[in-house]
C-alpha cells in the first residue's frame, strides 16, 4: 500500500514538473508572436518560478527574462510606426529581464552531471543570455531609462538603473576577451558613473554616493568636481575625518585649485584652530611658491587678521604670478574698504566737530580707494556677485547714478 501511493506521489510530481515545463514552453511561444501577450506569459511564468524543480533550470529564468526583451523589441516597433513609446512600461521590462537573466546564468553556469557522470555547464543557455545583454548595454538601453526616471525627479530610481548599465563589463558571463573589448570603461563609462553619484547625492543616498566618488576621485573624468562633491557627501555625514583628507589630498593634486585650500583653511579657523590655518598655508606655499592662489588666499588671512600691510604685499605677488587674477584685485580693494568700514564705525564715537569731519574725509578717501580695485576685478570676473554689490554700495556712496543702474540692472539679471 505505502509502495503505491509513494508512486503514485512520485506520478504527481512529475506531472506537476512537465506541466510548468509546458508552461515555460506556452509563455515563450506567447511572447514571440505577432499578438503577444505578455501578462499571460508573466502569469504562466510566475507558477514555474515556484515550482520545486523548473525554478532551479535556468531555461525557466532565460524565458521569464526574455518576456521583458521581447516586450522592449515590440515597443520599439510600435515607436517606428507611430505609436509612442512608453518608457516607464519598457523601462520596468528592461530592469526585469535583467534581474531574471543573471539568475538564469547562474544557474546555467552551475556544473551538473551528464548521463556519462561528468560535470557540464549550460553554455548555449549563457551565450543566449550575453547576446541580449551586450544589446541592452551597447544601445544604453538603461542609460536612456535613466535619464527618463531623472527627469521624473525619481533620482534613487535613477541611480538603480545606471548601476545596472555599469555593473554589466563586471558579470561573469562578460569576462570574455572580446565581449570587454565592447564594453570599455572609457570616458563615457565615466561620465555614466558621474551621473549615477549625482542621482545618488540627489536621492540623499550618501553612503552610495561616496562609494562612487571615491573609486573616481583618482580618475580623469571631472576629477575636480568629482572631489568637491566628495567632500560635500563626507561633511553631509558631519564625517570631519575624511572631509579633511578628501580637502588635503585634493589640494596637493590641484595646485592651481584653490576650492579645497580655501575649505580646509576655513575648517581650521572655524574649528578655532587658525593657526594651523597659517601653518598649512605656509607649507603650500614652500612646496610650490609659484601658485598665485596661495598667496592670495595668506592675504585673504592677513586682511582677516588686520595685517593690511602683509595682505597688499601678499595680494600683489599673486598678481605678480597672475595679473588676472581677480580674487587678488578684490583682496586689495577690499584691504581699503573694510578700514573704511572700521573707520566710520570708530568716527560714530568722536564728539569733537571737526574731528569728526576730518575722520568721515579720511573714511571717503579710503572709500575711494577700494573702487578702482572693485572695477578691475569686475572687469576681469564679469560675472562675480560679490564684486558687483561692493561696486553698488560705493556707486551708491558717490552717486554715480549711472554706474549704480547699470550694476542694479545686472544683478537683477
Amino acid at each position: 500500500m505505502k509502495k503505491t501511493l509513494l508512486m503514485a506521489a512520485l506520478v504527481l510530481i512529475s506531472a506537476g514538473c512537465m506541466a510548468q515545463k509546458s508552461n515555460v514552453n506556452k509563455a515563450k511561444s506567447i511572447i514571440m508572436g505577432e499578438e503577444a501577450d505578455f501578462d499571460q506569459a508573466r502569469q504562466l511564468l510566475g507558477a514555474a518560478l515556484q515550482n520545486e524543480e523548473t525554478k532551479n533550470q535556468a531555461n525557466t529564468w532565460y524565458v521569464a527574462g526574455l518576456v521583458g526583451y521581447q516586450q522592449k523589441i515590440q515597443a520599439e516597433r510600435d515607436q517606428l510606426l507611430g505609436k509612442g513609446l512608453d518608457q516607464d512600461k519598457v523601462g520596468q521590462a528592461i530592469m526585469e529581464s535583467y534581474d531574471y537573466w543573471v539568475k538564469a546564468d547562474e544557474i546555467a553556469m552551475t556544473p551538473t552531471l551528464d548521463k556519462k557522470g561528468r560535470e557540464v555547464v549550460d553554455t548555449k543557455t549563457r551565450n543566449n543570455i550575453v547576446k541580449k545583454m551586450l544589446e541592452y548595454y551597447t544601445q544604453q538601453d538603461f542609460v536612456k531609462y535613466g535619464i527618463h526616471l531623472n527627469e521624473q525627479h525619481d533620482f534613487r530610481g535613477a541611480y538603480n538603473v545606471f548601476m545596472r548599465h555599469l555593473s554589466m563589463p563586471d558579470l561573469p558571463m562578460m569576462q570574455d576577451d572580446k565581449l570587454q573589448a565592447q564594453m570599455p570603461k572609457d570616458t563615457t563609462y565615466a561620465q555614466y558613473e558621474y551621473y549615477a553619484a549625482l542621482f545618488a547625492i540627489q536621492a540623499q543616498m550618501h553612503d552610495e554616493a561616496i562609494a562612487i566618488l571615491e573609486k573616481m576621485k583618482e580618475g580623469s573624468f571631472e576629477p575636480i568636481a568629482v572631489n568637491q562633491f566628495l567632500y560635500q557627501e563626507y561633511v553631509e555625514k558631519k564625517d570631519t575625518t575624511n572631509f579633511v583628507r578628501v580637502l588635503q589630498e585634493a589640494m596637493v593634486r590641484f595646485p592651481s585649485e584653490p576650492w579645497f585650500l580655501q575649505n580646509l583653511i576655513n575648517f581650521y579657523i572655524f574649528s578655532g584652530q587658525e593657526q594651523a590655518a597659517i601653518d598649512y598655508l605656509a607649507q603650500a606655499i614652500e612646496r610650490d611658491p609659484s601658485v598665485a592662489q596661495y598667496h592670495m588666499i595668506k592675504g585673504n588671512l592677513n586682511a582677516n587678521q588686520g595685517h593690511y600691510e602683509e595682505a597688499m604685499k601678499d595680494y600683489d605677488r599673486a598678481l605678480e604670478l597672475d595679473p588676472k587674477l581677480a580674487d587678488a584685485v578684490a583682496g586689495k580693494g577690499r584691504v581699503y574698504y573694510n578700514q573704511a568700514v572700521k573707520m566710520n564705525e570708530d568716527a560714530a564715537y568722536i564728539s569733537d566737530q571737526k574731528a569728526y569731519k576730518k575722520a568721515l574725509a579720511e573714511m571717503t578717501e579710503m572709500y575711494r580707494k577700494a573702487l578702482p580695485f572693485f572695477e578691475q576685478a569686475h572687469e576681469l570676473d564679469p560675472e562675480n556677485r560679490d564684486f558687483m554689490i561692493t561696486l553698488k554700495t560705493l556707486y551708491y556712496r558717490f552717486h554715480m547714478d549711472d554706474k549704480y543702474e547699470a550694476i542694479q540692472e545686472k544683478l537683477n539679471n
